[in-house]
């Protein structure tokens, strides 16, 4: 099977695509890995890429197909993929299609995990990580059991990102409706579209997910 997660930064999208490829031996494709991983490992198109973000500039879609292209030729027939993060526009949802084409693959299920944009920021903005092994906390959902005391490791420093502001969560808001959520009505008019609640609990969202794919 071979799904889209669909939802703003935040809203849970690689939570429960690391649990799919837990339970059922997906592939998740994120373009923001992949492009690192072929930065790192000098790739033709990885070398390409860098040149591109060393001036400053945005990674093509001709590239970042390229990169989805070479994936899926990597994997066994059998194995599904979830793409996380991608198609970000409408011309990446008609490259796609021709790349899954290409590979005898169909999209079979989008996704959209809805969220409501306060409670999001309340959600980002709180979280924060142990600088030692990175397990993740919250100032209201999840705080050490030993406040000042990682659980995992005993670790004493912590972190946040410096991008956990609300003021980049808004933005990150607007830019998601502007330009991913057009792509919706595509795949509405396939009669592929589910919708679940990102904002309940993550394992209900777990379990919605899995109700959906298995009526898929």
């Amino acid at each position: 099977m071979n799904i889209i997660l669909l939802g703003p930064p935040g809203a849970g999208k690689g939570t429960q695509a690391a649990r799919l490829v837990e339970r059922h031996g997906m592939r998740q494709l994120s373009t923001g890995d992949m492009l690192r991983a072929a930065v790192a490992a000098q790739t033709p198109v990885g070398l390409e890429a860098k040149a591109i973000m060393d001036r400053g500039e945005l990674v093509s879609d001709e590239i970042v197909s390229a990169l989805i292209d070479a994936e899926l030729a990597a994997l066994a027939p059998g194995v599904g993929v979830i793409f996380d993060g991608y198609p970000r526009t409408a011309e990446q949802a008609v490259q796609l299609d021709a790349i899954l084409a290409k590979h005898g693959r169909k999209l079979d299920r989008v996704i959209e995990i809805g969220v409501d944009e306060d409670e999001l920021v309340h959600r980002i903005v709180g979280r924060y990580t142990c600088a030692t092994c990175g397990e993740g906390y919250h100032d209201d959902f999840k705080q050490p059991k030993l406040l000042g005391t990682c659980d995992k490791c005993g670790g004493t420093t912590f972190k946040r990102r410096k991008d956990d502001n609300e003021e980049t969560v808004r933005t990150r808001m607007v830019e998601y409706r502007a330009k991913t959520a057009p792509i919706l009505p595509l795949y509405e008019a396939r009669g592929i579209v589910s919708r679940v609640d990102g904002m309940a609990p993550i394992d209900a969202v777990s379990g919605a997910i899995e109700t959906i794919l298995a009526k898929a």
